[in-house]
């Protein structure tokens, strides 16, 4: 088995080998390894490879890349895997790092300051603007490990520096059956960020994993089920998810290209299934973009897709499904060729749902049923 540790990589001159990163673009955009090259697993090509250096594949966990490692190998490639993967060189990374109060302060600073504008001013926008958060309020600040649920959190934190009247937050994370590796670092990047999170459990990943259709929606719904449930318990009347103002855009672009339908993702909405129970996004207006940079300025690494399974599954049912997030990505990518002629492509889609004309629609459903232009024609 071609494997290699992180210790035996760190001895090699750099000049010697190639890193190469078979996550898929998404993930890789999300976080790597310094030095990494993308060449995702899906449209794998022995051609980009430097036959001349040593190939260093490296997936999530190091499961996949011994097996390419070992098929490179039968092709003629010095190639190896590096032992457990991103996984492993993160969780390398975060227990190297200090968890120390001037950190905390230099993030929060960064939100102040640095990045007050792109942040800070555009959550408060959303919130001011959708109406998101009144008085009384018991919020439960839904925390996945990712950029984007961590900023929010961070958001909250600095807006009760500012409040203006009463509400009060929980910061919850659900763990659906995470990997040891995957909690651990959910609770480092918490606890170094100064964010007391509380950890319920659940096993919606074991519920999940044998449905060959839709997992991802599946696990999704299941999951907001259970954060409203528990956030209801916890004596919660909202739940925040960290949606941001990309996921708005992509998701009726995605409607129209891939449900046939025009829809957006609503800045709150109120539950049917839990009486008195309210969802908001309160990251709405926010470019994921301005995220990352906030994310990278502040040497911050958080975990993409906590799935556990998602880096043990080679099917074509898997690949296609949306474990890959390959609609999403081909989306991003339609958008950003789009922006290339149009730059402001992205705030007419998102505008779009604030424009409707219902007299040029020929039909549309609500509440009450289907309604065809013809009833009033």
């Amino acid at each position: 088995m071609p494997e290699i540790t992180l210790e035996e990589l760190e001895k090699l001159d750099k000049d010697t080998y190639e890193l190469v990163d078979m996550r898929d673009a998404l993930s890789f955009e999300y976080g790597r390894i310094e030095g990494a090259v993308s060449i995702p697993q899906t449209d794998f090509d022995e051609n980009k490879l430097d036959k001349t250096k040593k190939t260093v594949l490296y997936c999530k966990s190091g499961v996949l890349s011994v097996e390419l490692a070992d098929t490179l190998c039968e092709h003629g490639f010095d190639a190896c895997s590096l032992k457990d993967g991103y996984i492993g060189w993160l969780r390398r990374k975060i227990q190297s790092e200090n968890d120390d109060i001037e950190f905390r302060e230099r993030v929060e600073n960064s939100i102040r300051k640095k990045f007050h504008k792109e942040l800070f001013s555009r959550f408060a926008a959303a919130l001011n603007e959708y109406e998101l958060l009144k008085e009384n309020d018991r919020v439960a600040v839904c925390i996945s490990g990712g950029k984007d649920s961590m900023l929010m959190a961070k958001l909250f934190q600095e807006l009760v520096r500012h409040r203006k009247f009463h509400f009060e937050l929980v910061f919850l994370v659900m763990d659906p059956g995470y990997s040891s590796e995957n909690r651990e670092i959910i609770e480092h990047n918490a606890k170094r960020l100064g964010i007391p999170i509380t950890v319920f459990e659940s096993t919606i990943f074991d519920a999940v994993y044998n449905v060959e259709k839709s997992p991802c929606y599946l696990c999704a719904r299941m999951r907001r089920g259970y954060l409203y449930s528990k956030a209801k318990e916890l004596g919660c009347n909202k739940i925040a998810l960290g949606h941001h103002y990309d996921d708005v855009i992509e998701t009726i672009l995605m409607g129209m290209l891939y449900g046939g339908q025009t829809q957006t993702m609503m800045p709150k909405i109120k539950s049917t299934n839990f009486e008195g129970m309210e969802l908001i996004r309160p990251m709405y207006l926010i470019r994921e973009d301005d995220i990352k940079r906030w994310r990278d300025y502040n040497d911050l690494h958080f975990i993409q897709c906590a799935c556990k399974f998602t880096d043990t599954c080679t099917s074509e049912a898997c690949l296609t499904s949306g474990r890959t997030g390959s609609k999403r990505q081909e989306t991003k990518r339609i958008i950003a060729s789009l922006k290339k002629t149009n730059p402001f492509v992205e705030s007419n889609i998102f505008k779009s749902m604030e424009n409707v004309n219902l007299e040029t629609v020929i039909k549309y459903k609500d509440k009450d049923g289907v309604h065809s232009f013809l009833d009033n024609y």
